[in-house]
């Protein structure tokens, strides 16, 4: 149980994160607090908060995910209602940022879309954000508030520790995962490395162009933040597969899966495959998945923040 201070916590869950928000309310020792969100015939959304919540410090666990925009809308319009509410305090969580892919001008004359939500969501009224695994790091520059920005990959660790991962190499599927595959591999006591040399020419769609390292004979560990279509993933897996890799086991904090991404993971030479809750996911979909909850990290996290304690462990 936490403890009451900063004039008590109210946890509201969005229509994105239901089971998630539970499961953290549930680890906490609080019950979800009463709030409706309606959906008008035009698309329009409604949300009403049931209870006083003056003065309280208010966490919204809401993921940006599919359907992108209306759950952006849900997070926005739910942060306005208990900033009107005269909230004490209110954070944003925010297991998945969608749009976290558009953090630069790639081309000329294009947006910048994980700023403009960061916008929007400070100008809602959150006074923090704790959201996990960042697409992209600088992200976090993007917003005027506070950011706690949370890494699944203790919660992944735990799970691959279990086993035994005897000749394994950590594969990184392109150069911009090269860090975090490296921190990874180190907390696994792993010493062998393969980059993956990967060039999209449009969106959605990657080519692999060359393997950095050795994986005949061994169990290869995918490393990645999103899986969307799984291109990029089965093109890799496929790639290790036909150089002689004897198993291999694939994770992701965020599975954001777009057609065809389950058929092409079926179709892959993945073994496993590993995702967070971040995003609903029902694993019965593929007797290849296997989800992990991120509840318990976004629990502990709530509580520090709430108690006025560092969370920087978190971060690790």
């Amino acid at each position: 149980m936490i403890k009451e201070e900063r004039d008590g916590i109210r946890i509201f869950a969005g229509n994105a994160n239901p089971a998630l928000a539970a499961k953290i309310c549930d680890k906490l020792g609080v019950p979800i607090s009463g709030s409706t969100v309606k959906h008008f015939a035009d698309g329009e959304i409604d949300v009403q908060i049931l209870d006083s919540i003056r003065g309280k410090d208010c966490y919204v666990v809401q993921s940006t995910c599919r359907p992108v925009n209306d759950n952006i809308m849900e997070l926005l319009v739910m942060i306005d209602a208990l900033r009107r509410a005269s909230a004490g305090h209110i954070t944003a969580v925010i297991p998945y940022y969608g749009y976290a892919r558009a953090d630069r001008k790639a081309s000329p004359r294009v947006a910048i879309t994980a700023k403009l939500i960061a916008n929007l969501i400070t100008t809602a009224g959150a006074n923090r954000v704790i959201t996990i695994d960042l697409h992209a790091a600088q992200i976090q520059g993007f917003f005027d508030i506070p950011v706690d920005h949370l890494y699944a990959r203790p919660v992944i660790l735990d799970y691959l520790r279990r086993r035994d991962l005897g000749n394994t190499v950590i594969v990184s599927p392109d150069v911009g995962n090269v860090k975090g595959a490296l921190s990874f591999a180190k907390k696994l006591n792993i010493m062998d490395l393969v980059i993956i040399d990967k060039r999209r020419p449009c969106p959605n769609k990657a080519e692999i162009y060359n393997i950095i390292g050795d994986v005949k004979g061994k169990t290869c560990f995918i490393l990645d933040d999103i899986v969307d279509t799984a291109g990029t993933l089965c093109q890799a897996a496929k790639a290790i597969k036909e150089r002689g890799a004897k198993h291999i086991i694939a994770a992701a904090s965020h599975a954001v899966l777009s057609d065809p991404a389950l058929q092409r993971i079926e179709e892959s030479p993945i073994e496993e495959m590993i995702f967070t809750d971040s995003i609903p996911l029902d694993a019965s979909k593929s007797a290849k998945i296997k989800v992990l909850s991120v509840a318990e990290l976004i629990a502990e996290a709530i509580k520090r923040n709430h108690e006025g304690l560092s969370i920087s462990e978190l971060f690790e």
